[in-house]
């Protein structure tokens, strides 16, 4: 009686709990790609979009001007540009209240820019989770699925009178099998986690210190519209 030792093969005569874990880690592994070409794209967009919003707001121009040009933005506000958004429209309602002192002008943009950066960020780190979780679980799924296959095969060896190599072999390749499938799901979410966490952070730094400077600039801009 022979056995076939390929690798599907092998995967289709695993026993339906190594087969069950094998099924789970190839979800996982899609689940991981999708995210990961998803993530690639938003990051992309987010970064391409805040590099072109910064060289508009330090080119010197018109706040009025950038801010008409953000809201009419084609595919929507995102990035640095939503913060600044947030803050000049925040800036310009609370202007047209009387009374109200150029410290608490600017303490009402900061609450909106916080807010929005915490939207960006929410937005941003979205998947994330997912990823860290596929690459630290994986190889343990996959590692039961091998447990499991191997003490199955031993099991069944148990009731042999004598067991050679052809024999011990195919069960024992097939539990390896599902590590092999766990590392291969968990190798590319690791490094995509900490890829794009690390991009997601750089973003971070980048619209913190946007928010600093911006609130600065409409801090002059409130007392020098009171000063008048």
């Amino acid at each position: 009686m022979t056995t076939d030792t390929s690798v599907l093969g092998l995967i289709l005569d695993a026993s339906i709990p190594v087969m069950l874990v094998m099924l789970l880690l190839i979800l996982a592994s899609v689940m991981s790609w999708s995210i990961i070409f998803a993530k690639r794209r938003l990051i992309r967009r987010t970064k391409a979009a805040s590099d072109e919003f910064e060289a508009s707001f330090w080119s010197g121009g018109d706040l009025n001007t950038l801010y008409q040009s953000a809201t009419h933005a084609r595919g929507g506000v995102v990035g640095m540009a939503s913060i600044f958004e947030a803050g000049f429209r925040e800036f310009n309602r609370a202007m047209q209240q009387s009374g109200i002192s150029a410290d608490k002008v600017v303490e009402e943009c900061r609450r909106a820019m916080r807010v929005a950066h915490m939207r960006e960020m929410d937005r941003l780190e979205q998947g994330l989770a997912t990823l860290a979780t596929i690459g630290s679980t994986s190889p343990y799924v996959g590692l039961f699925g091998t447990v499991w296959g191997i003490m199955n095969a031993f099991i069944g060896l148990s009731g042999m009178q004598t067991a050679t190599l052809a024999v011990v072999a195919p069960p024992i390749a097939e539990a390896l099998i599902a590590t092999a499938m766990g590392l291969f799901a968990a190798i590319p979410a690791v490094i995509a986690y900490n890829r794009y966490a690390d991009k997601v952070v750089r973003l971070e730094y980048r619209y913190d210190g946007f928010t600093e400077e911006f609130s600065s600039i409409l801090q002059r801009h409130a007392r020098n519209k009171q000063g008048r």
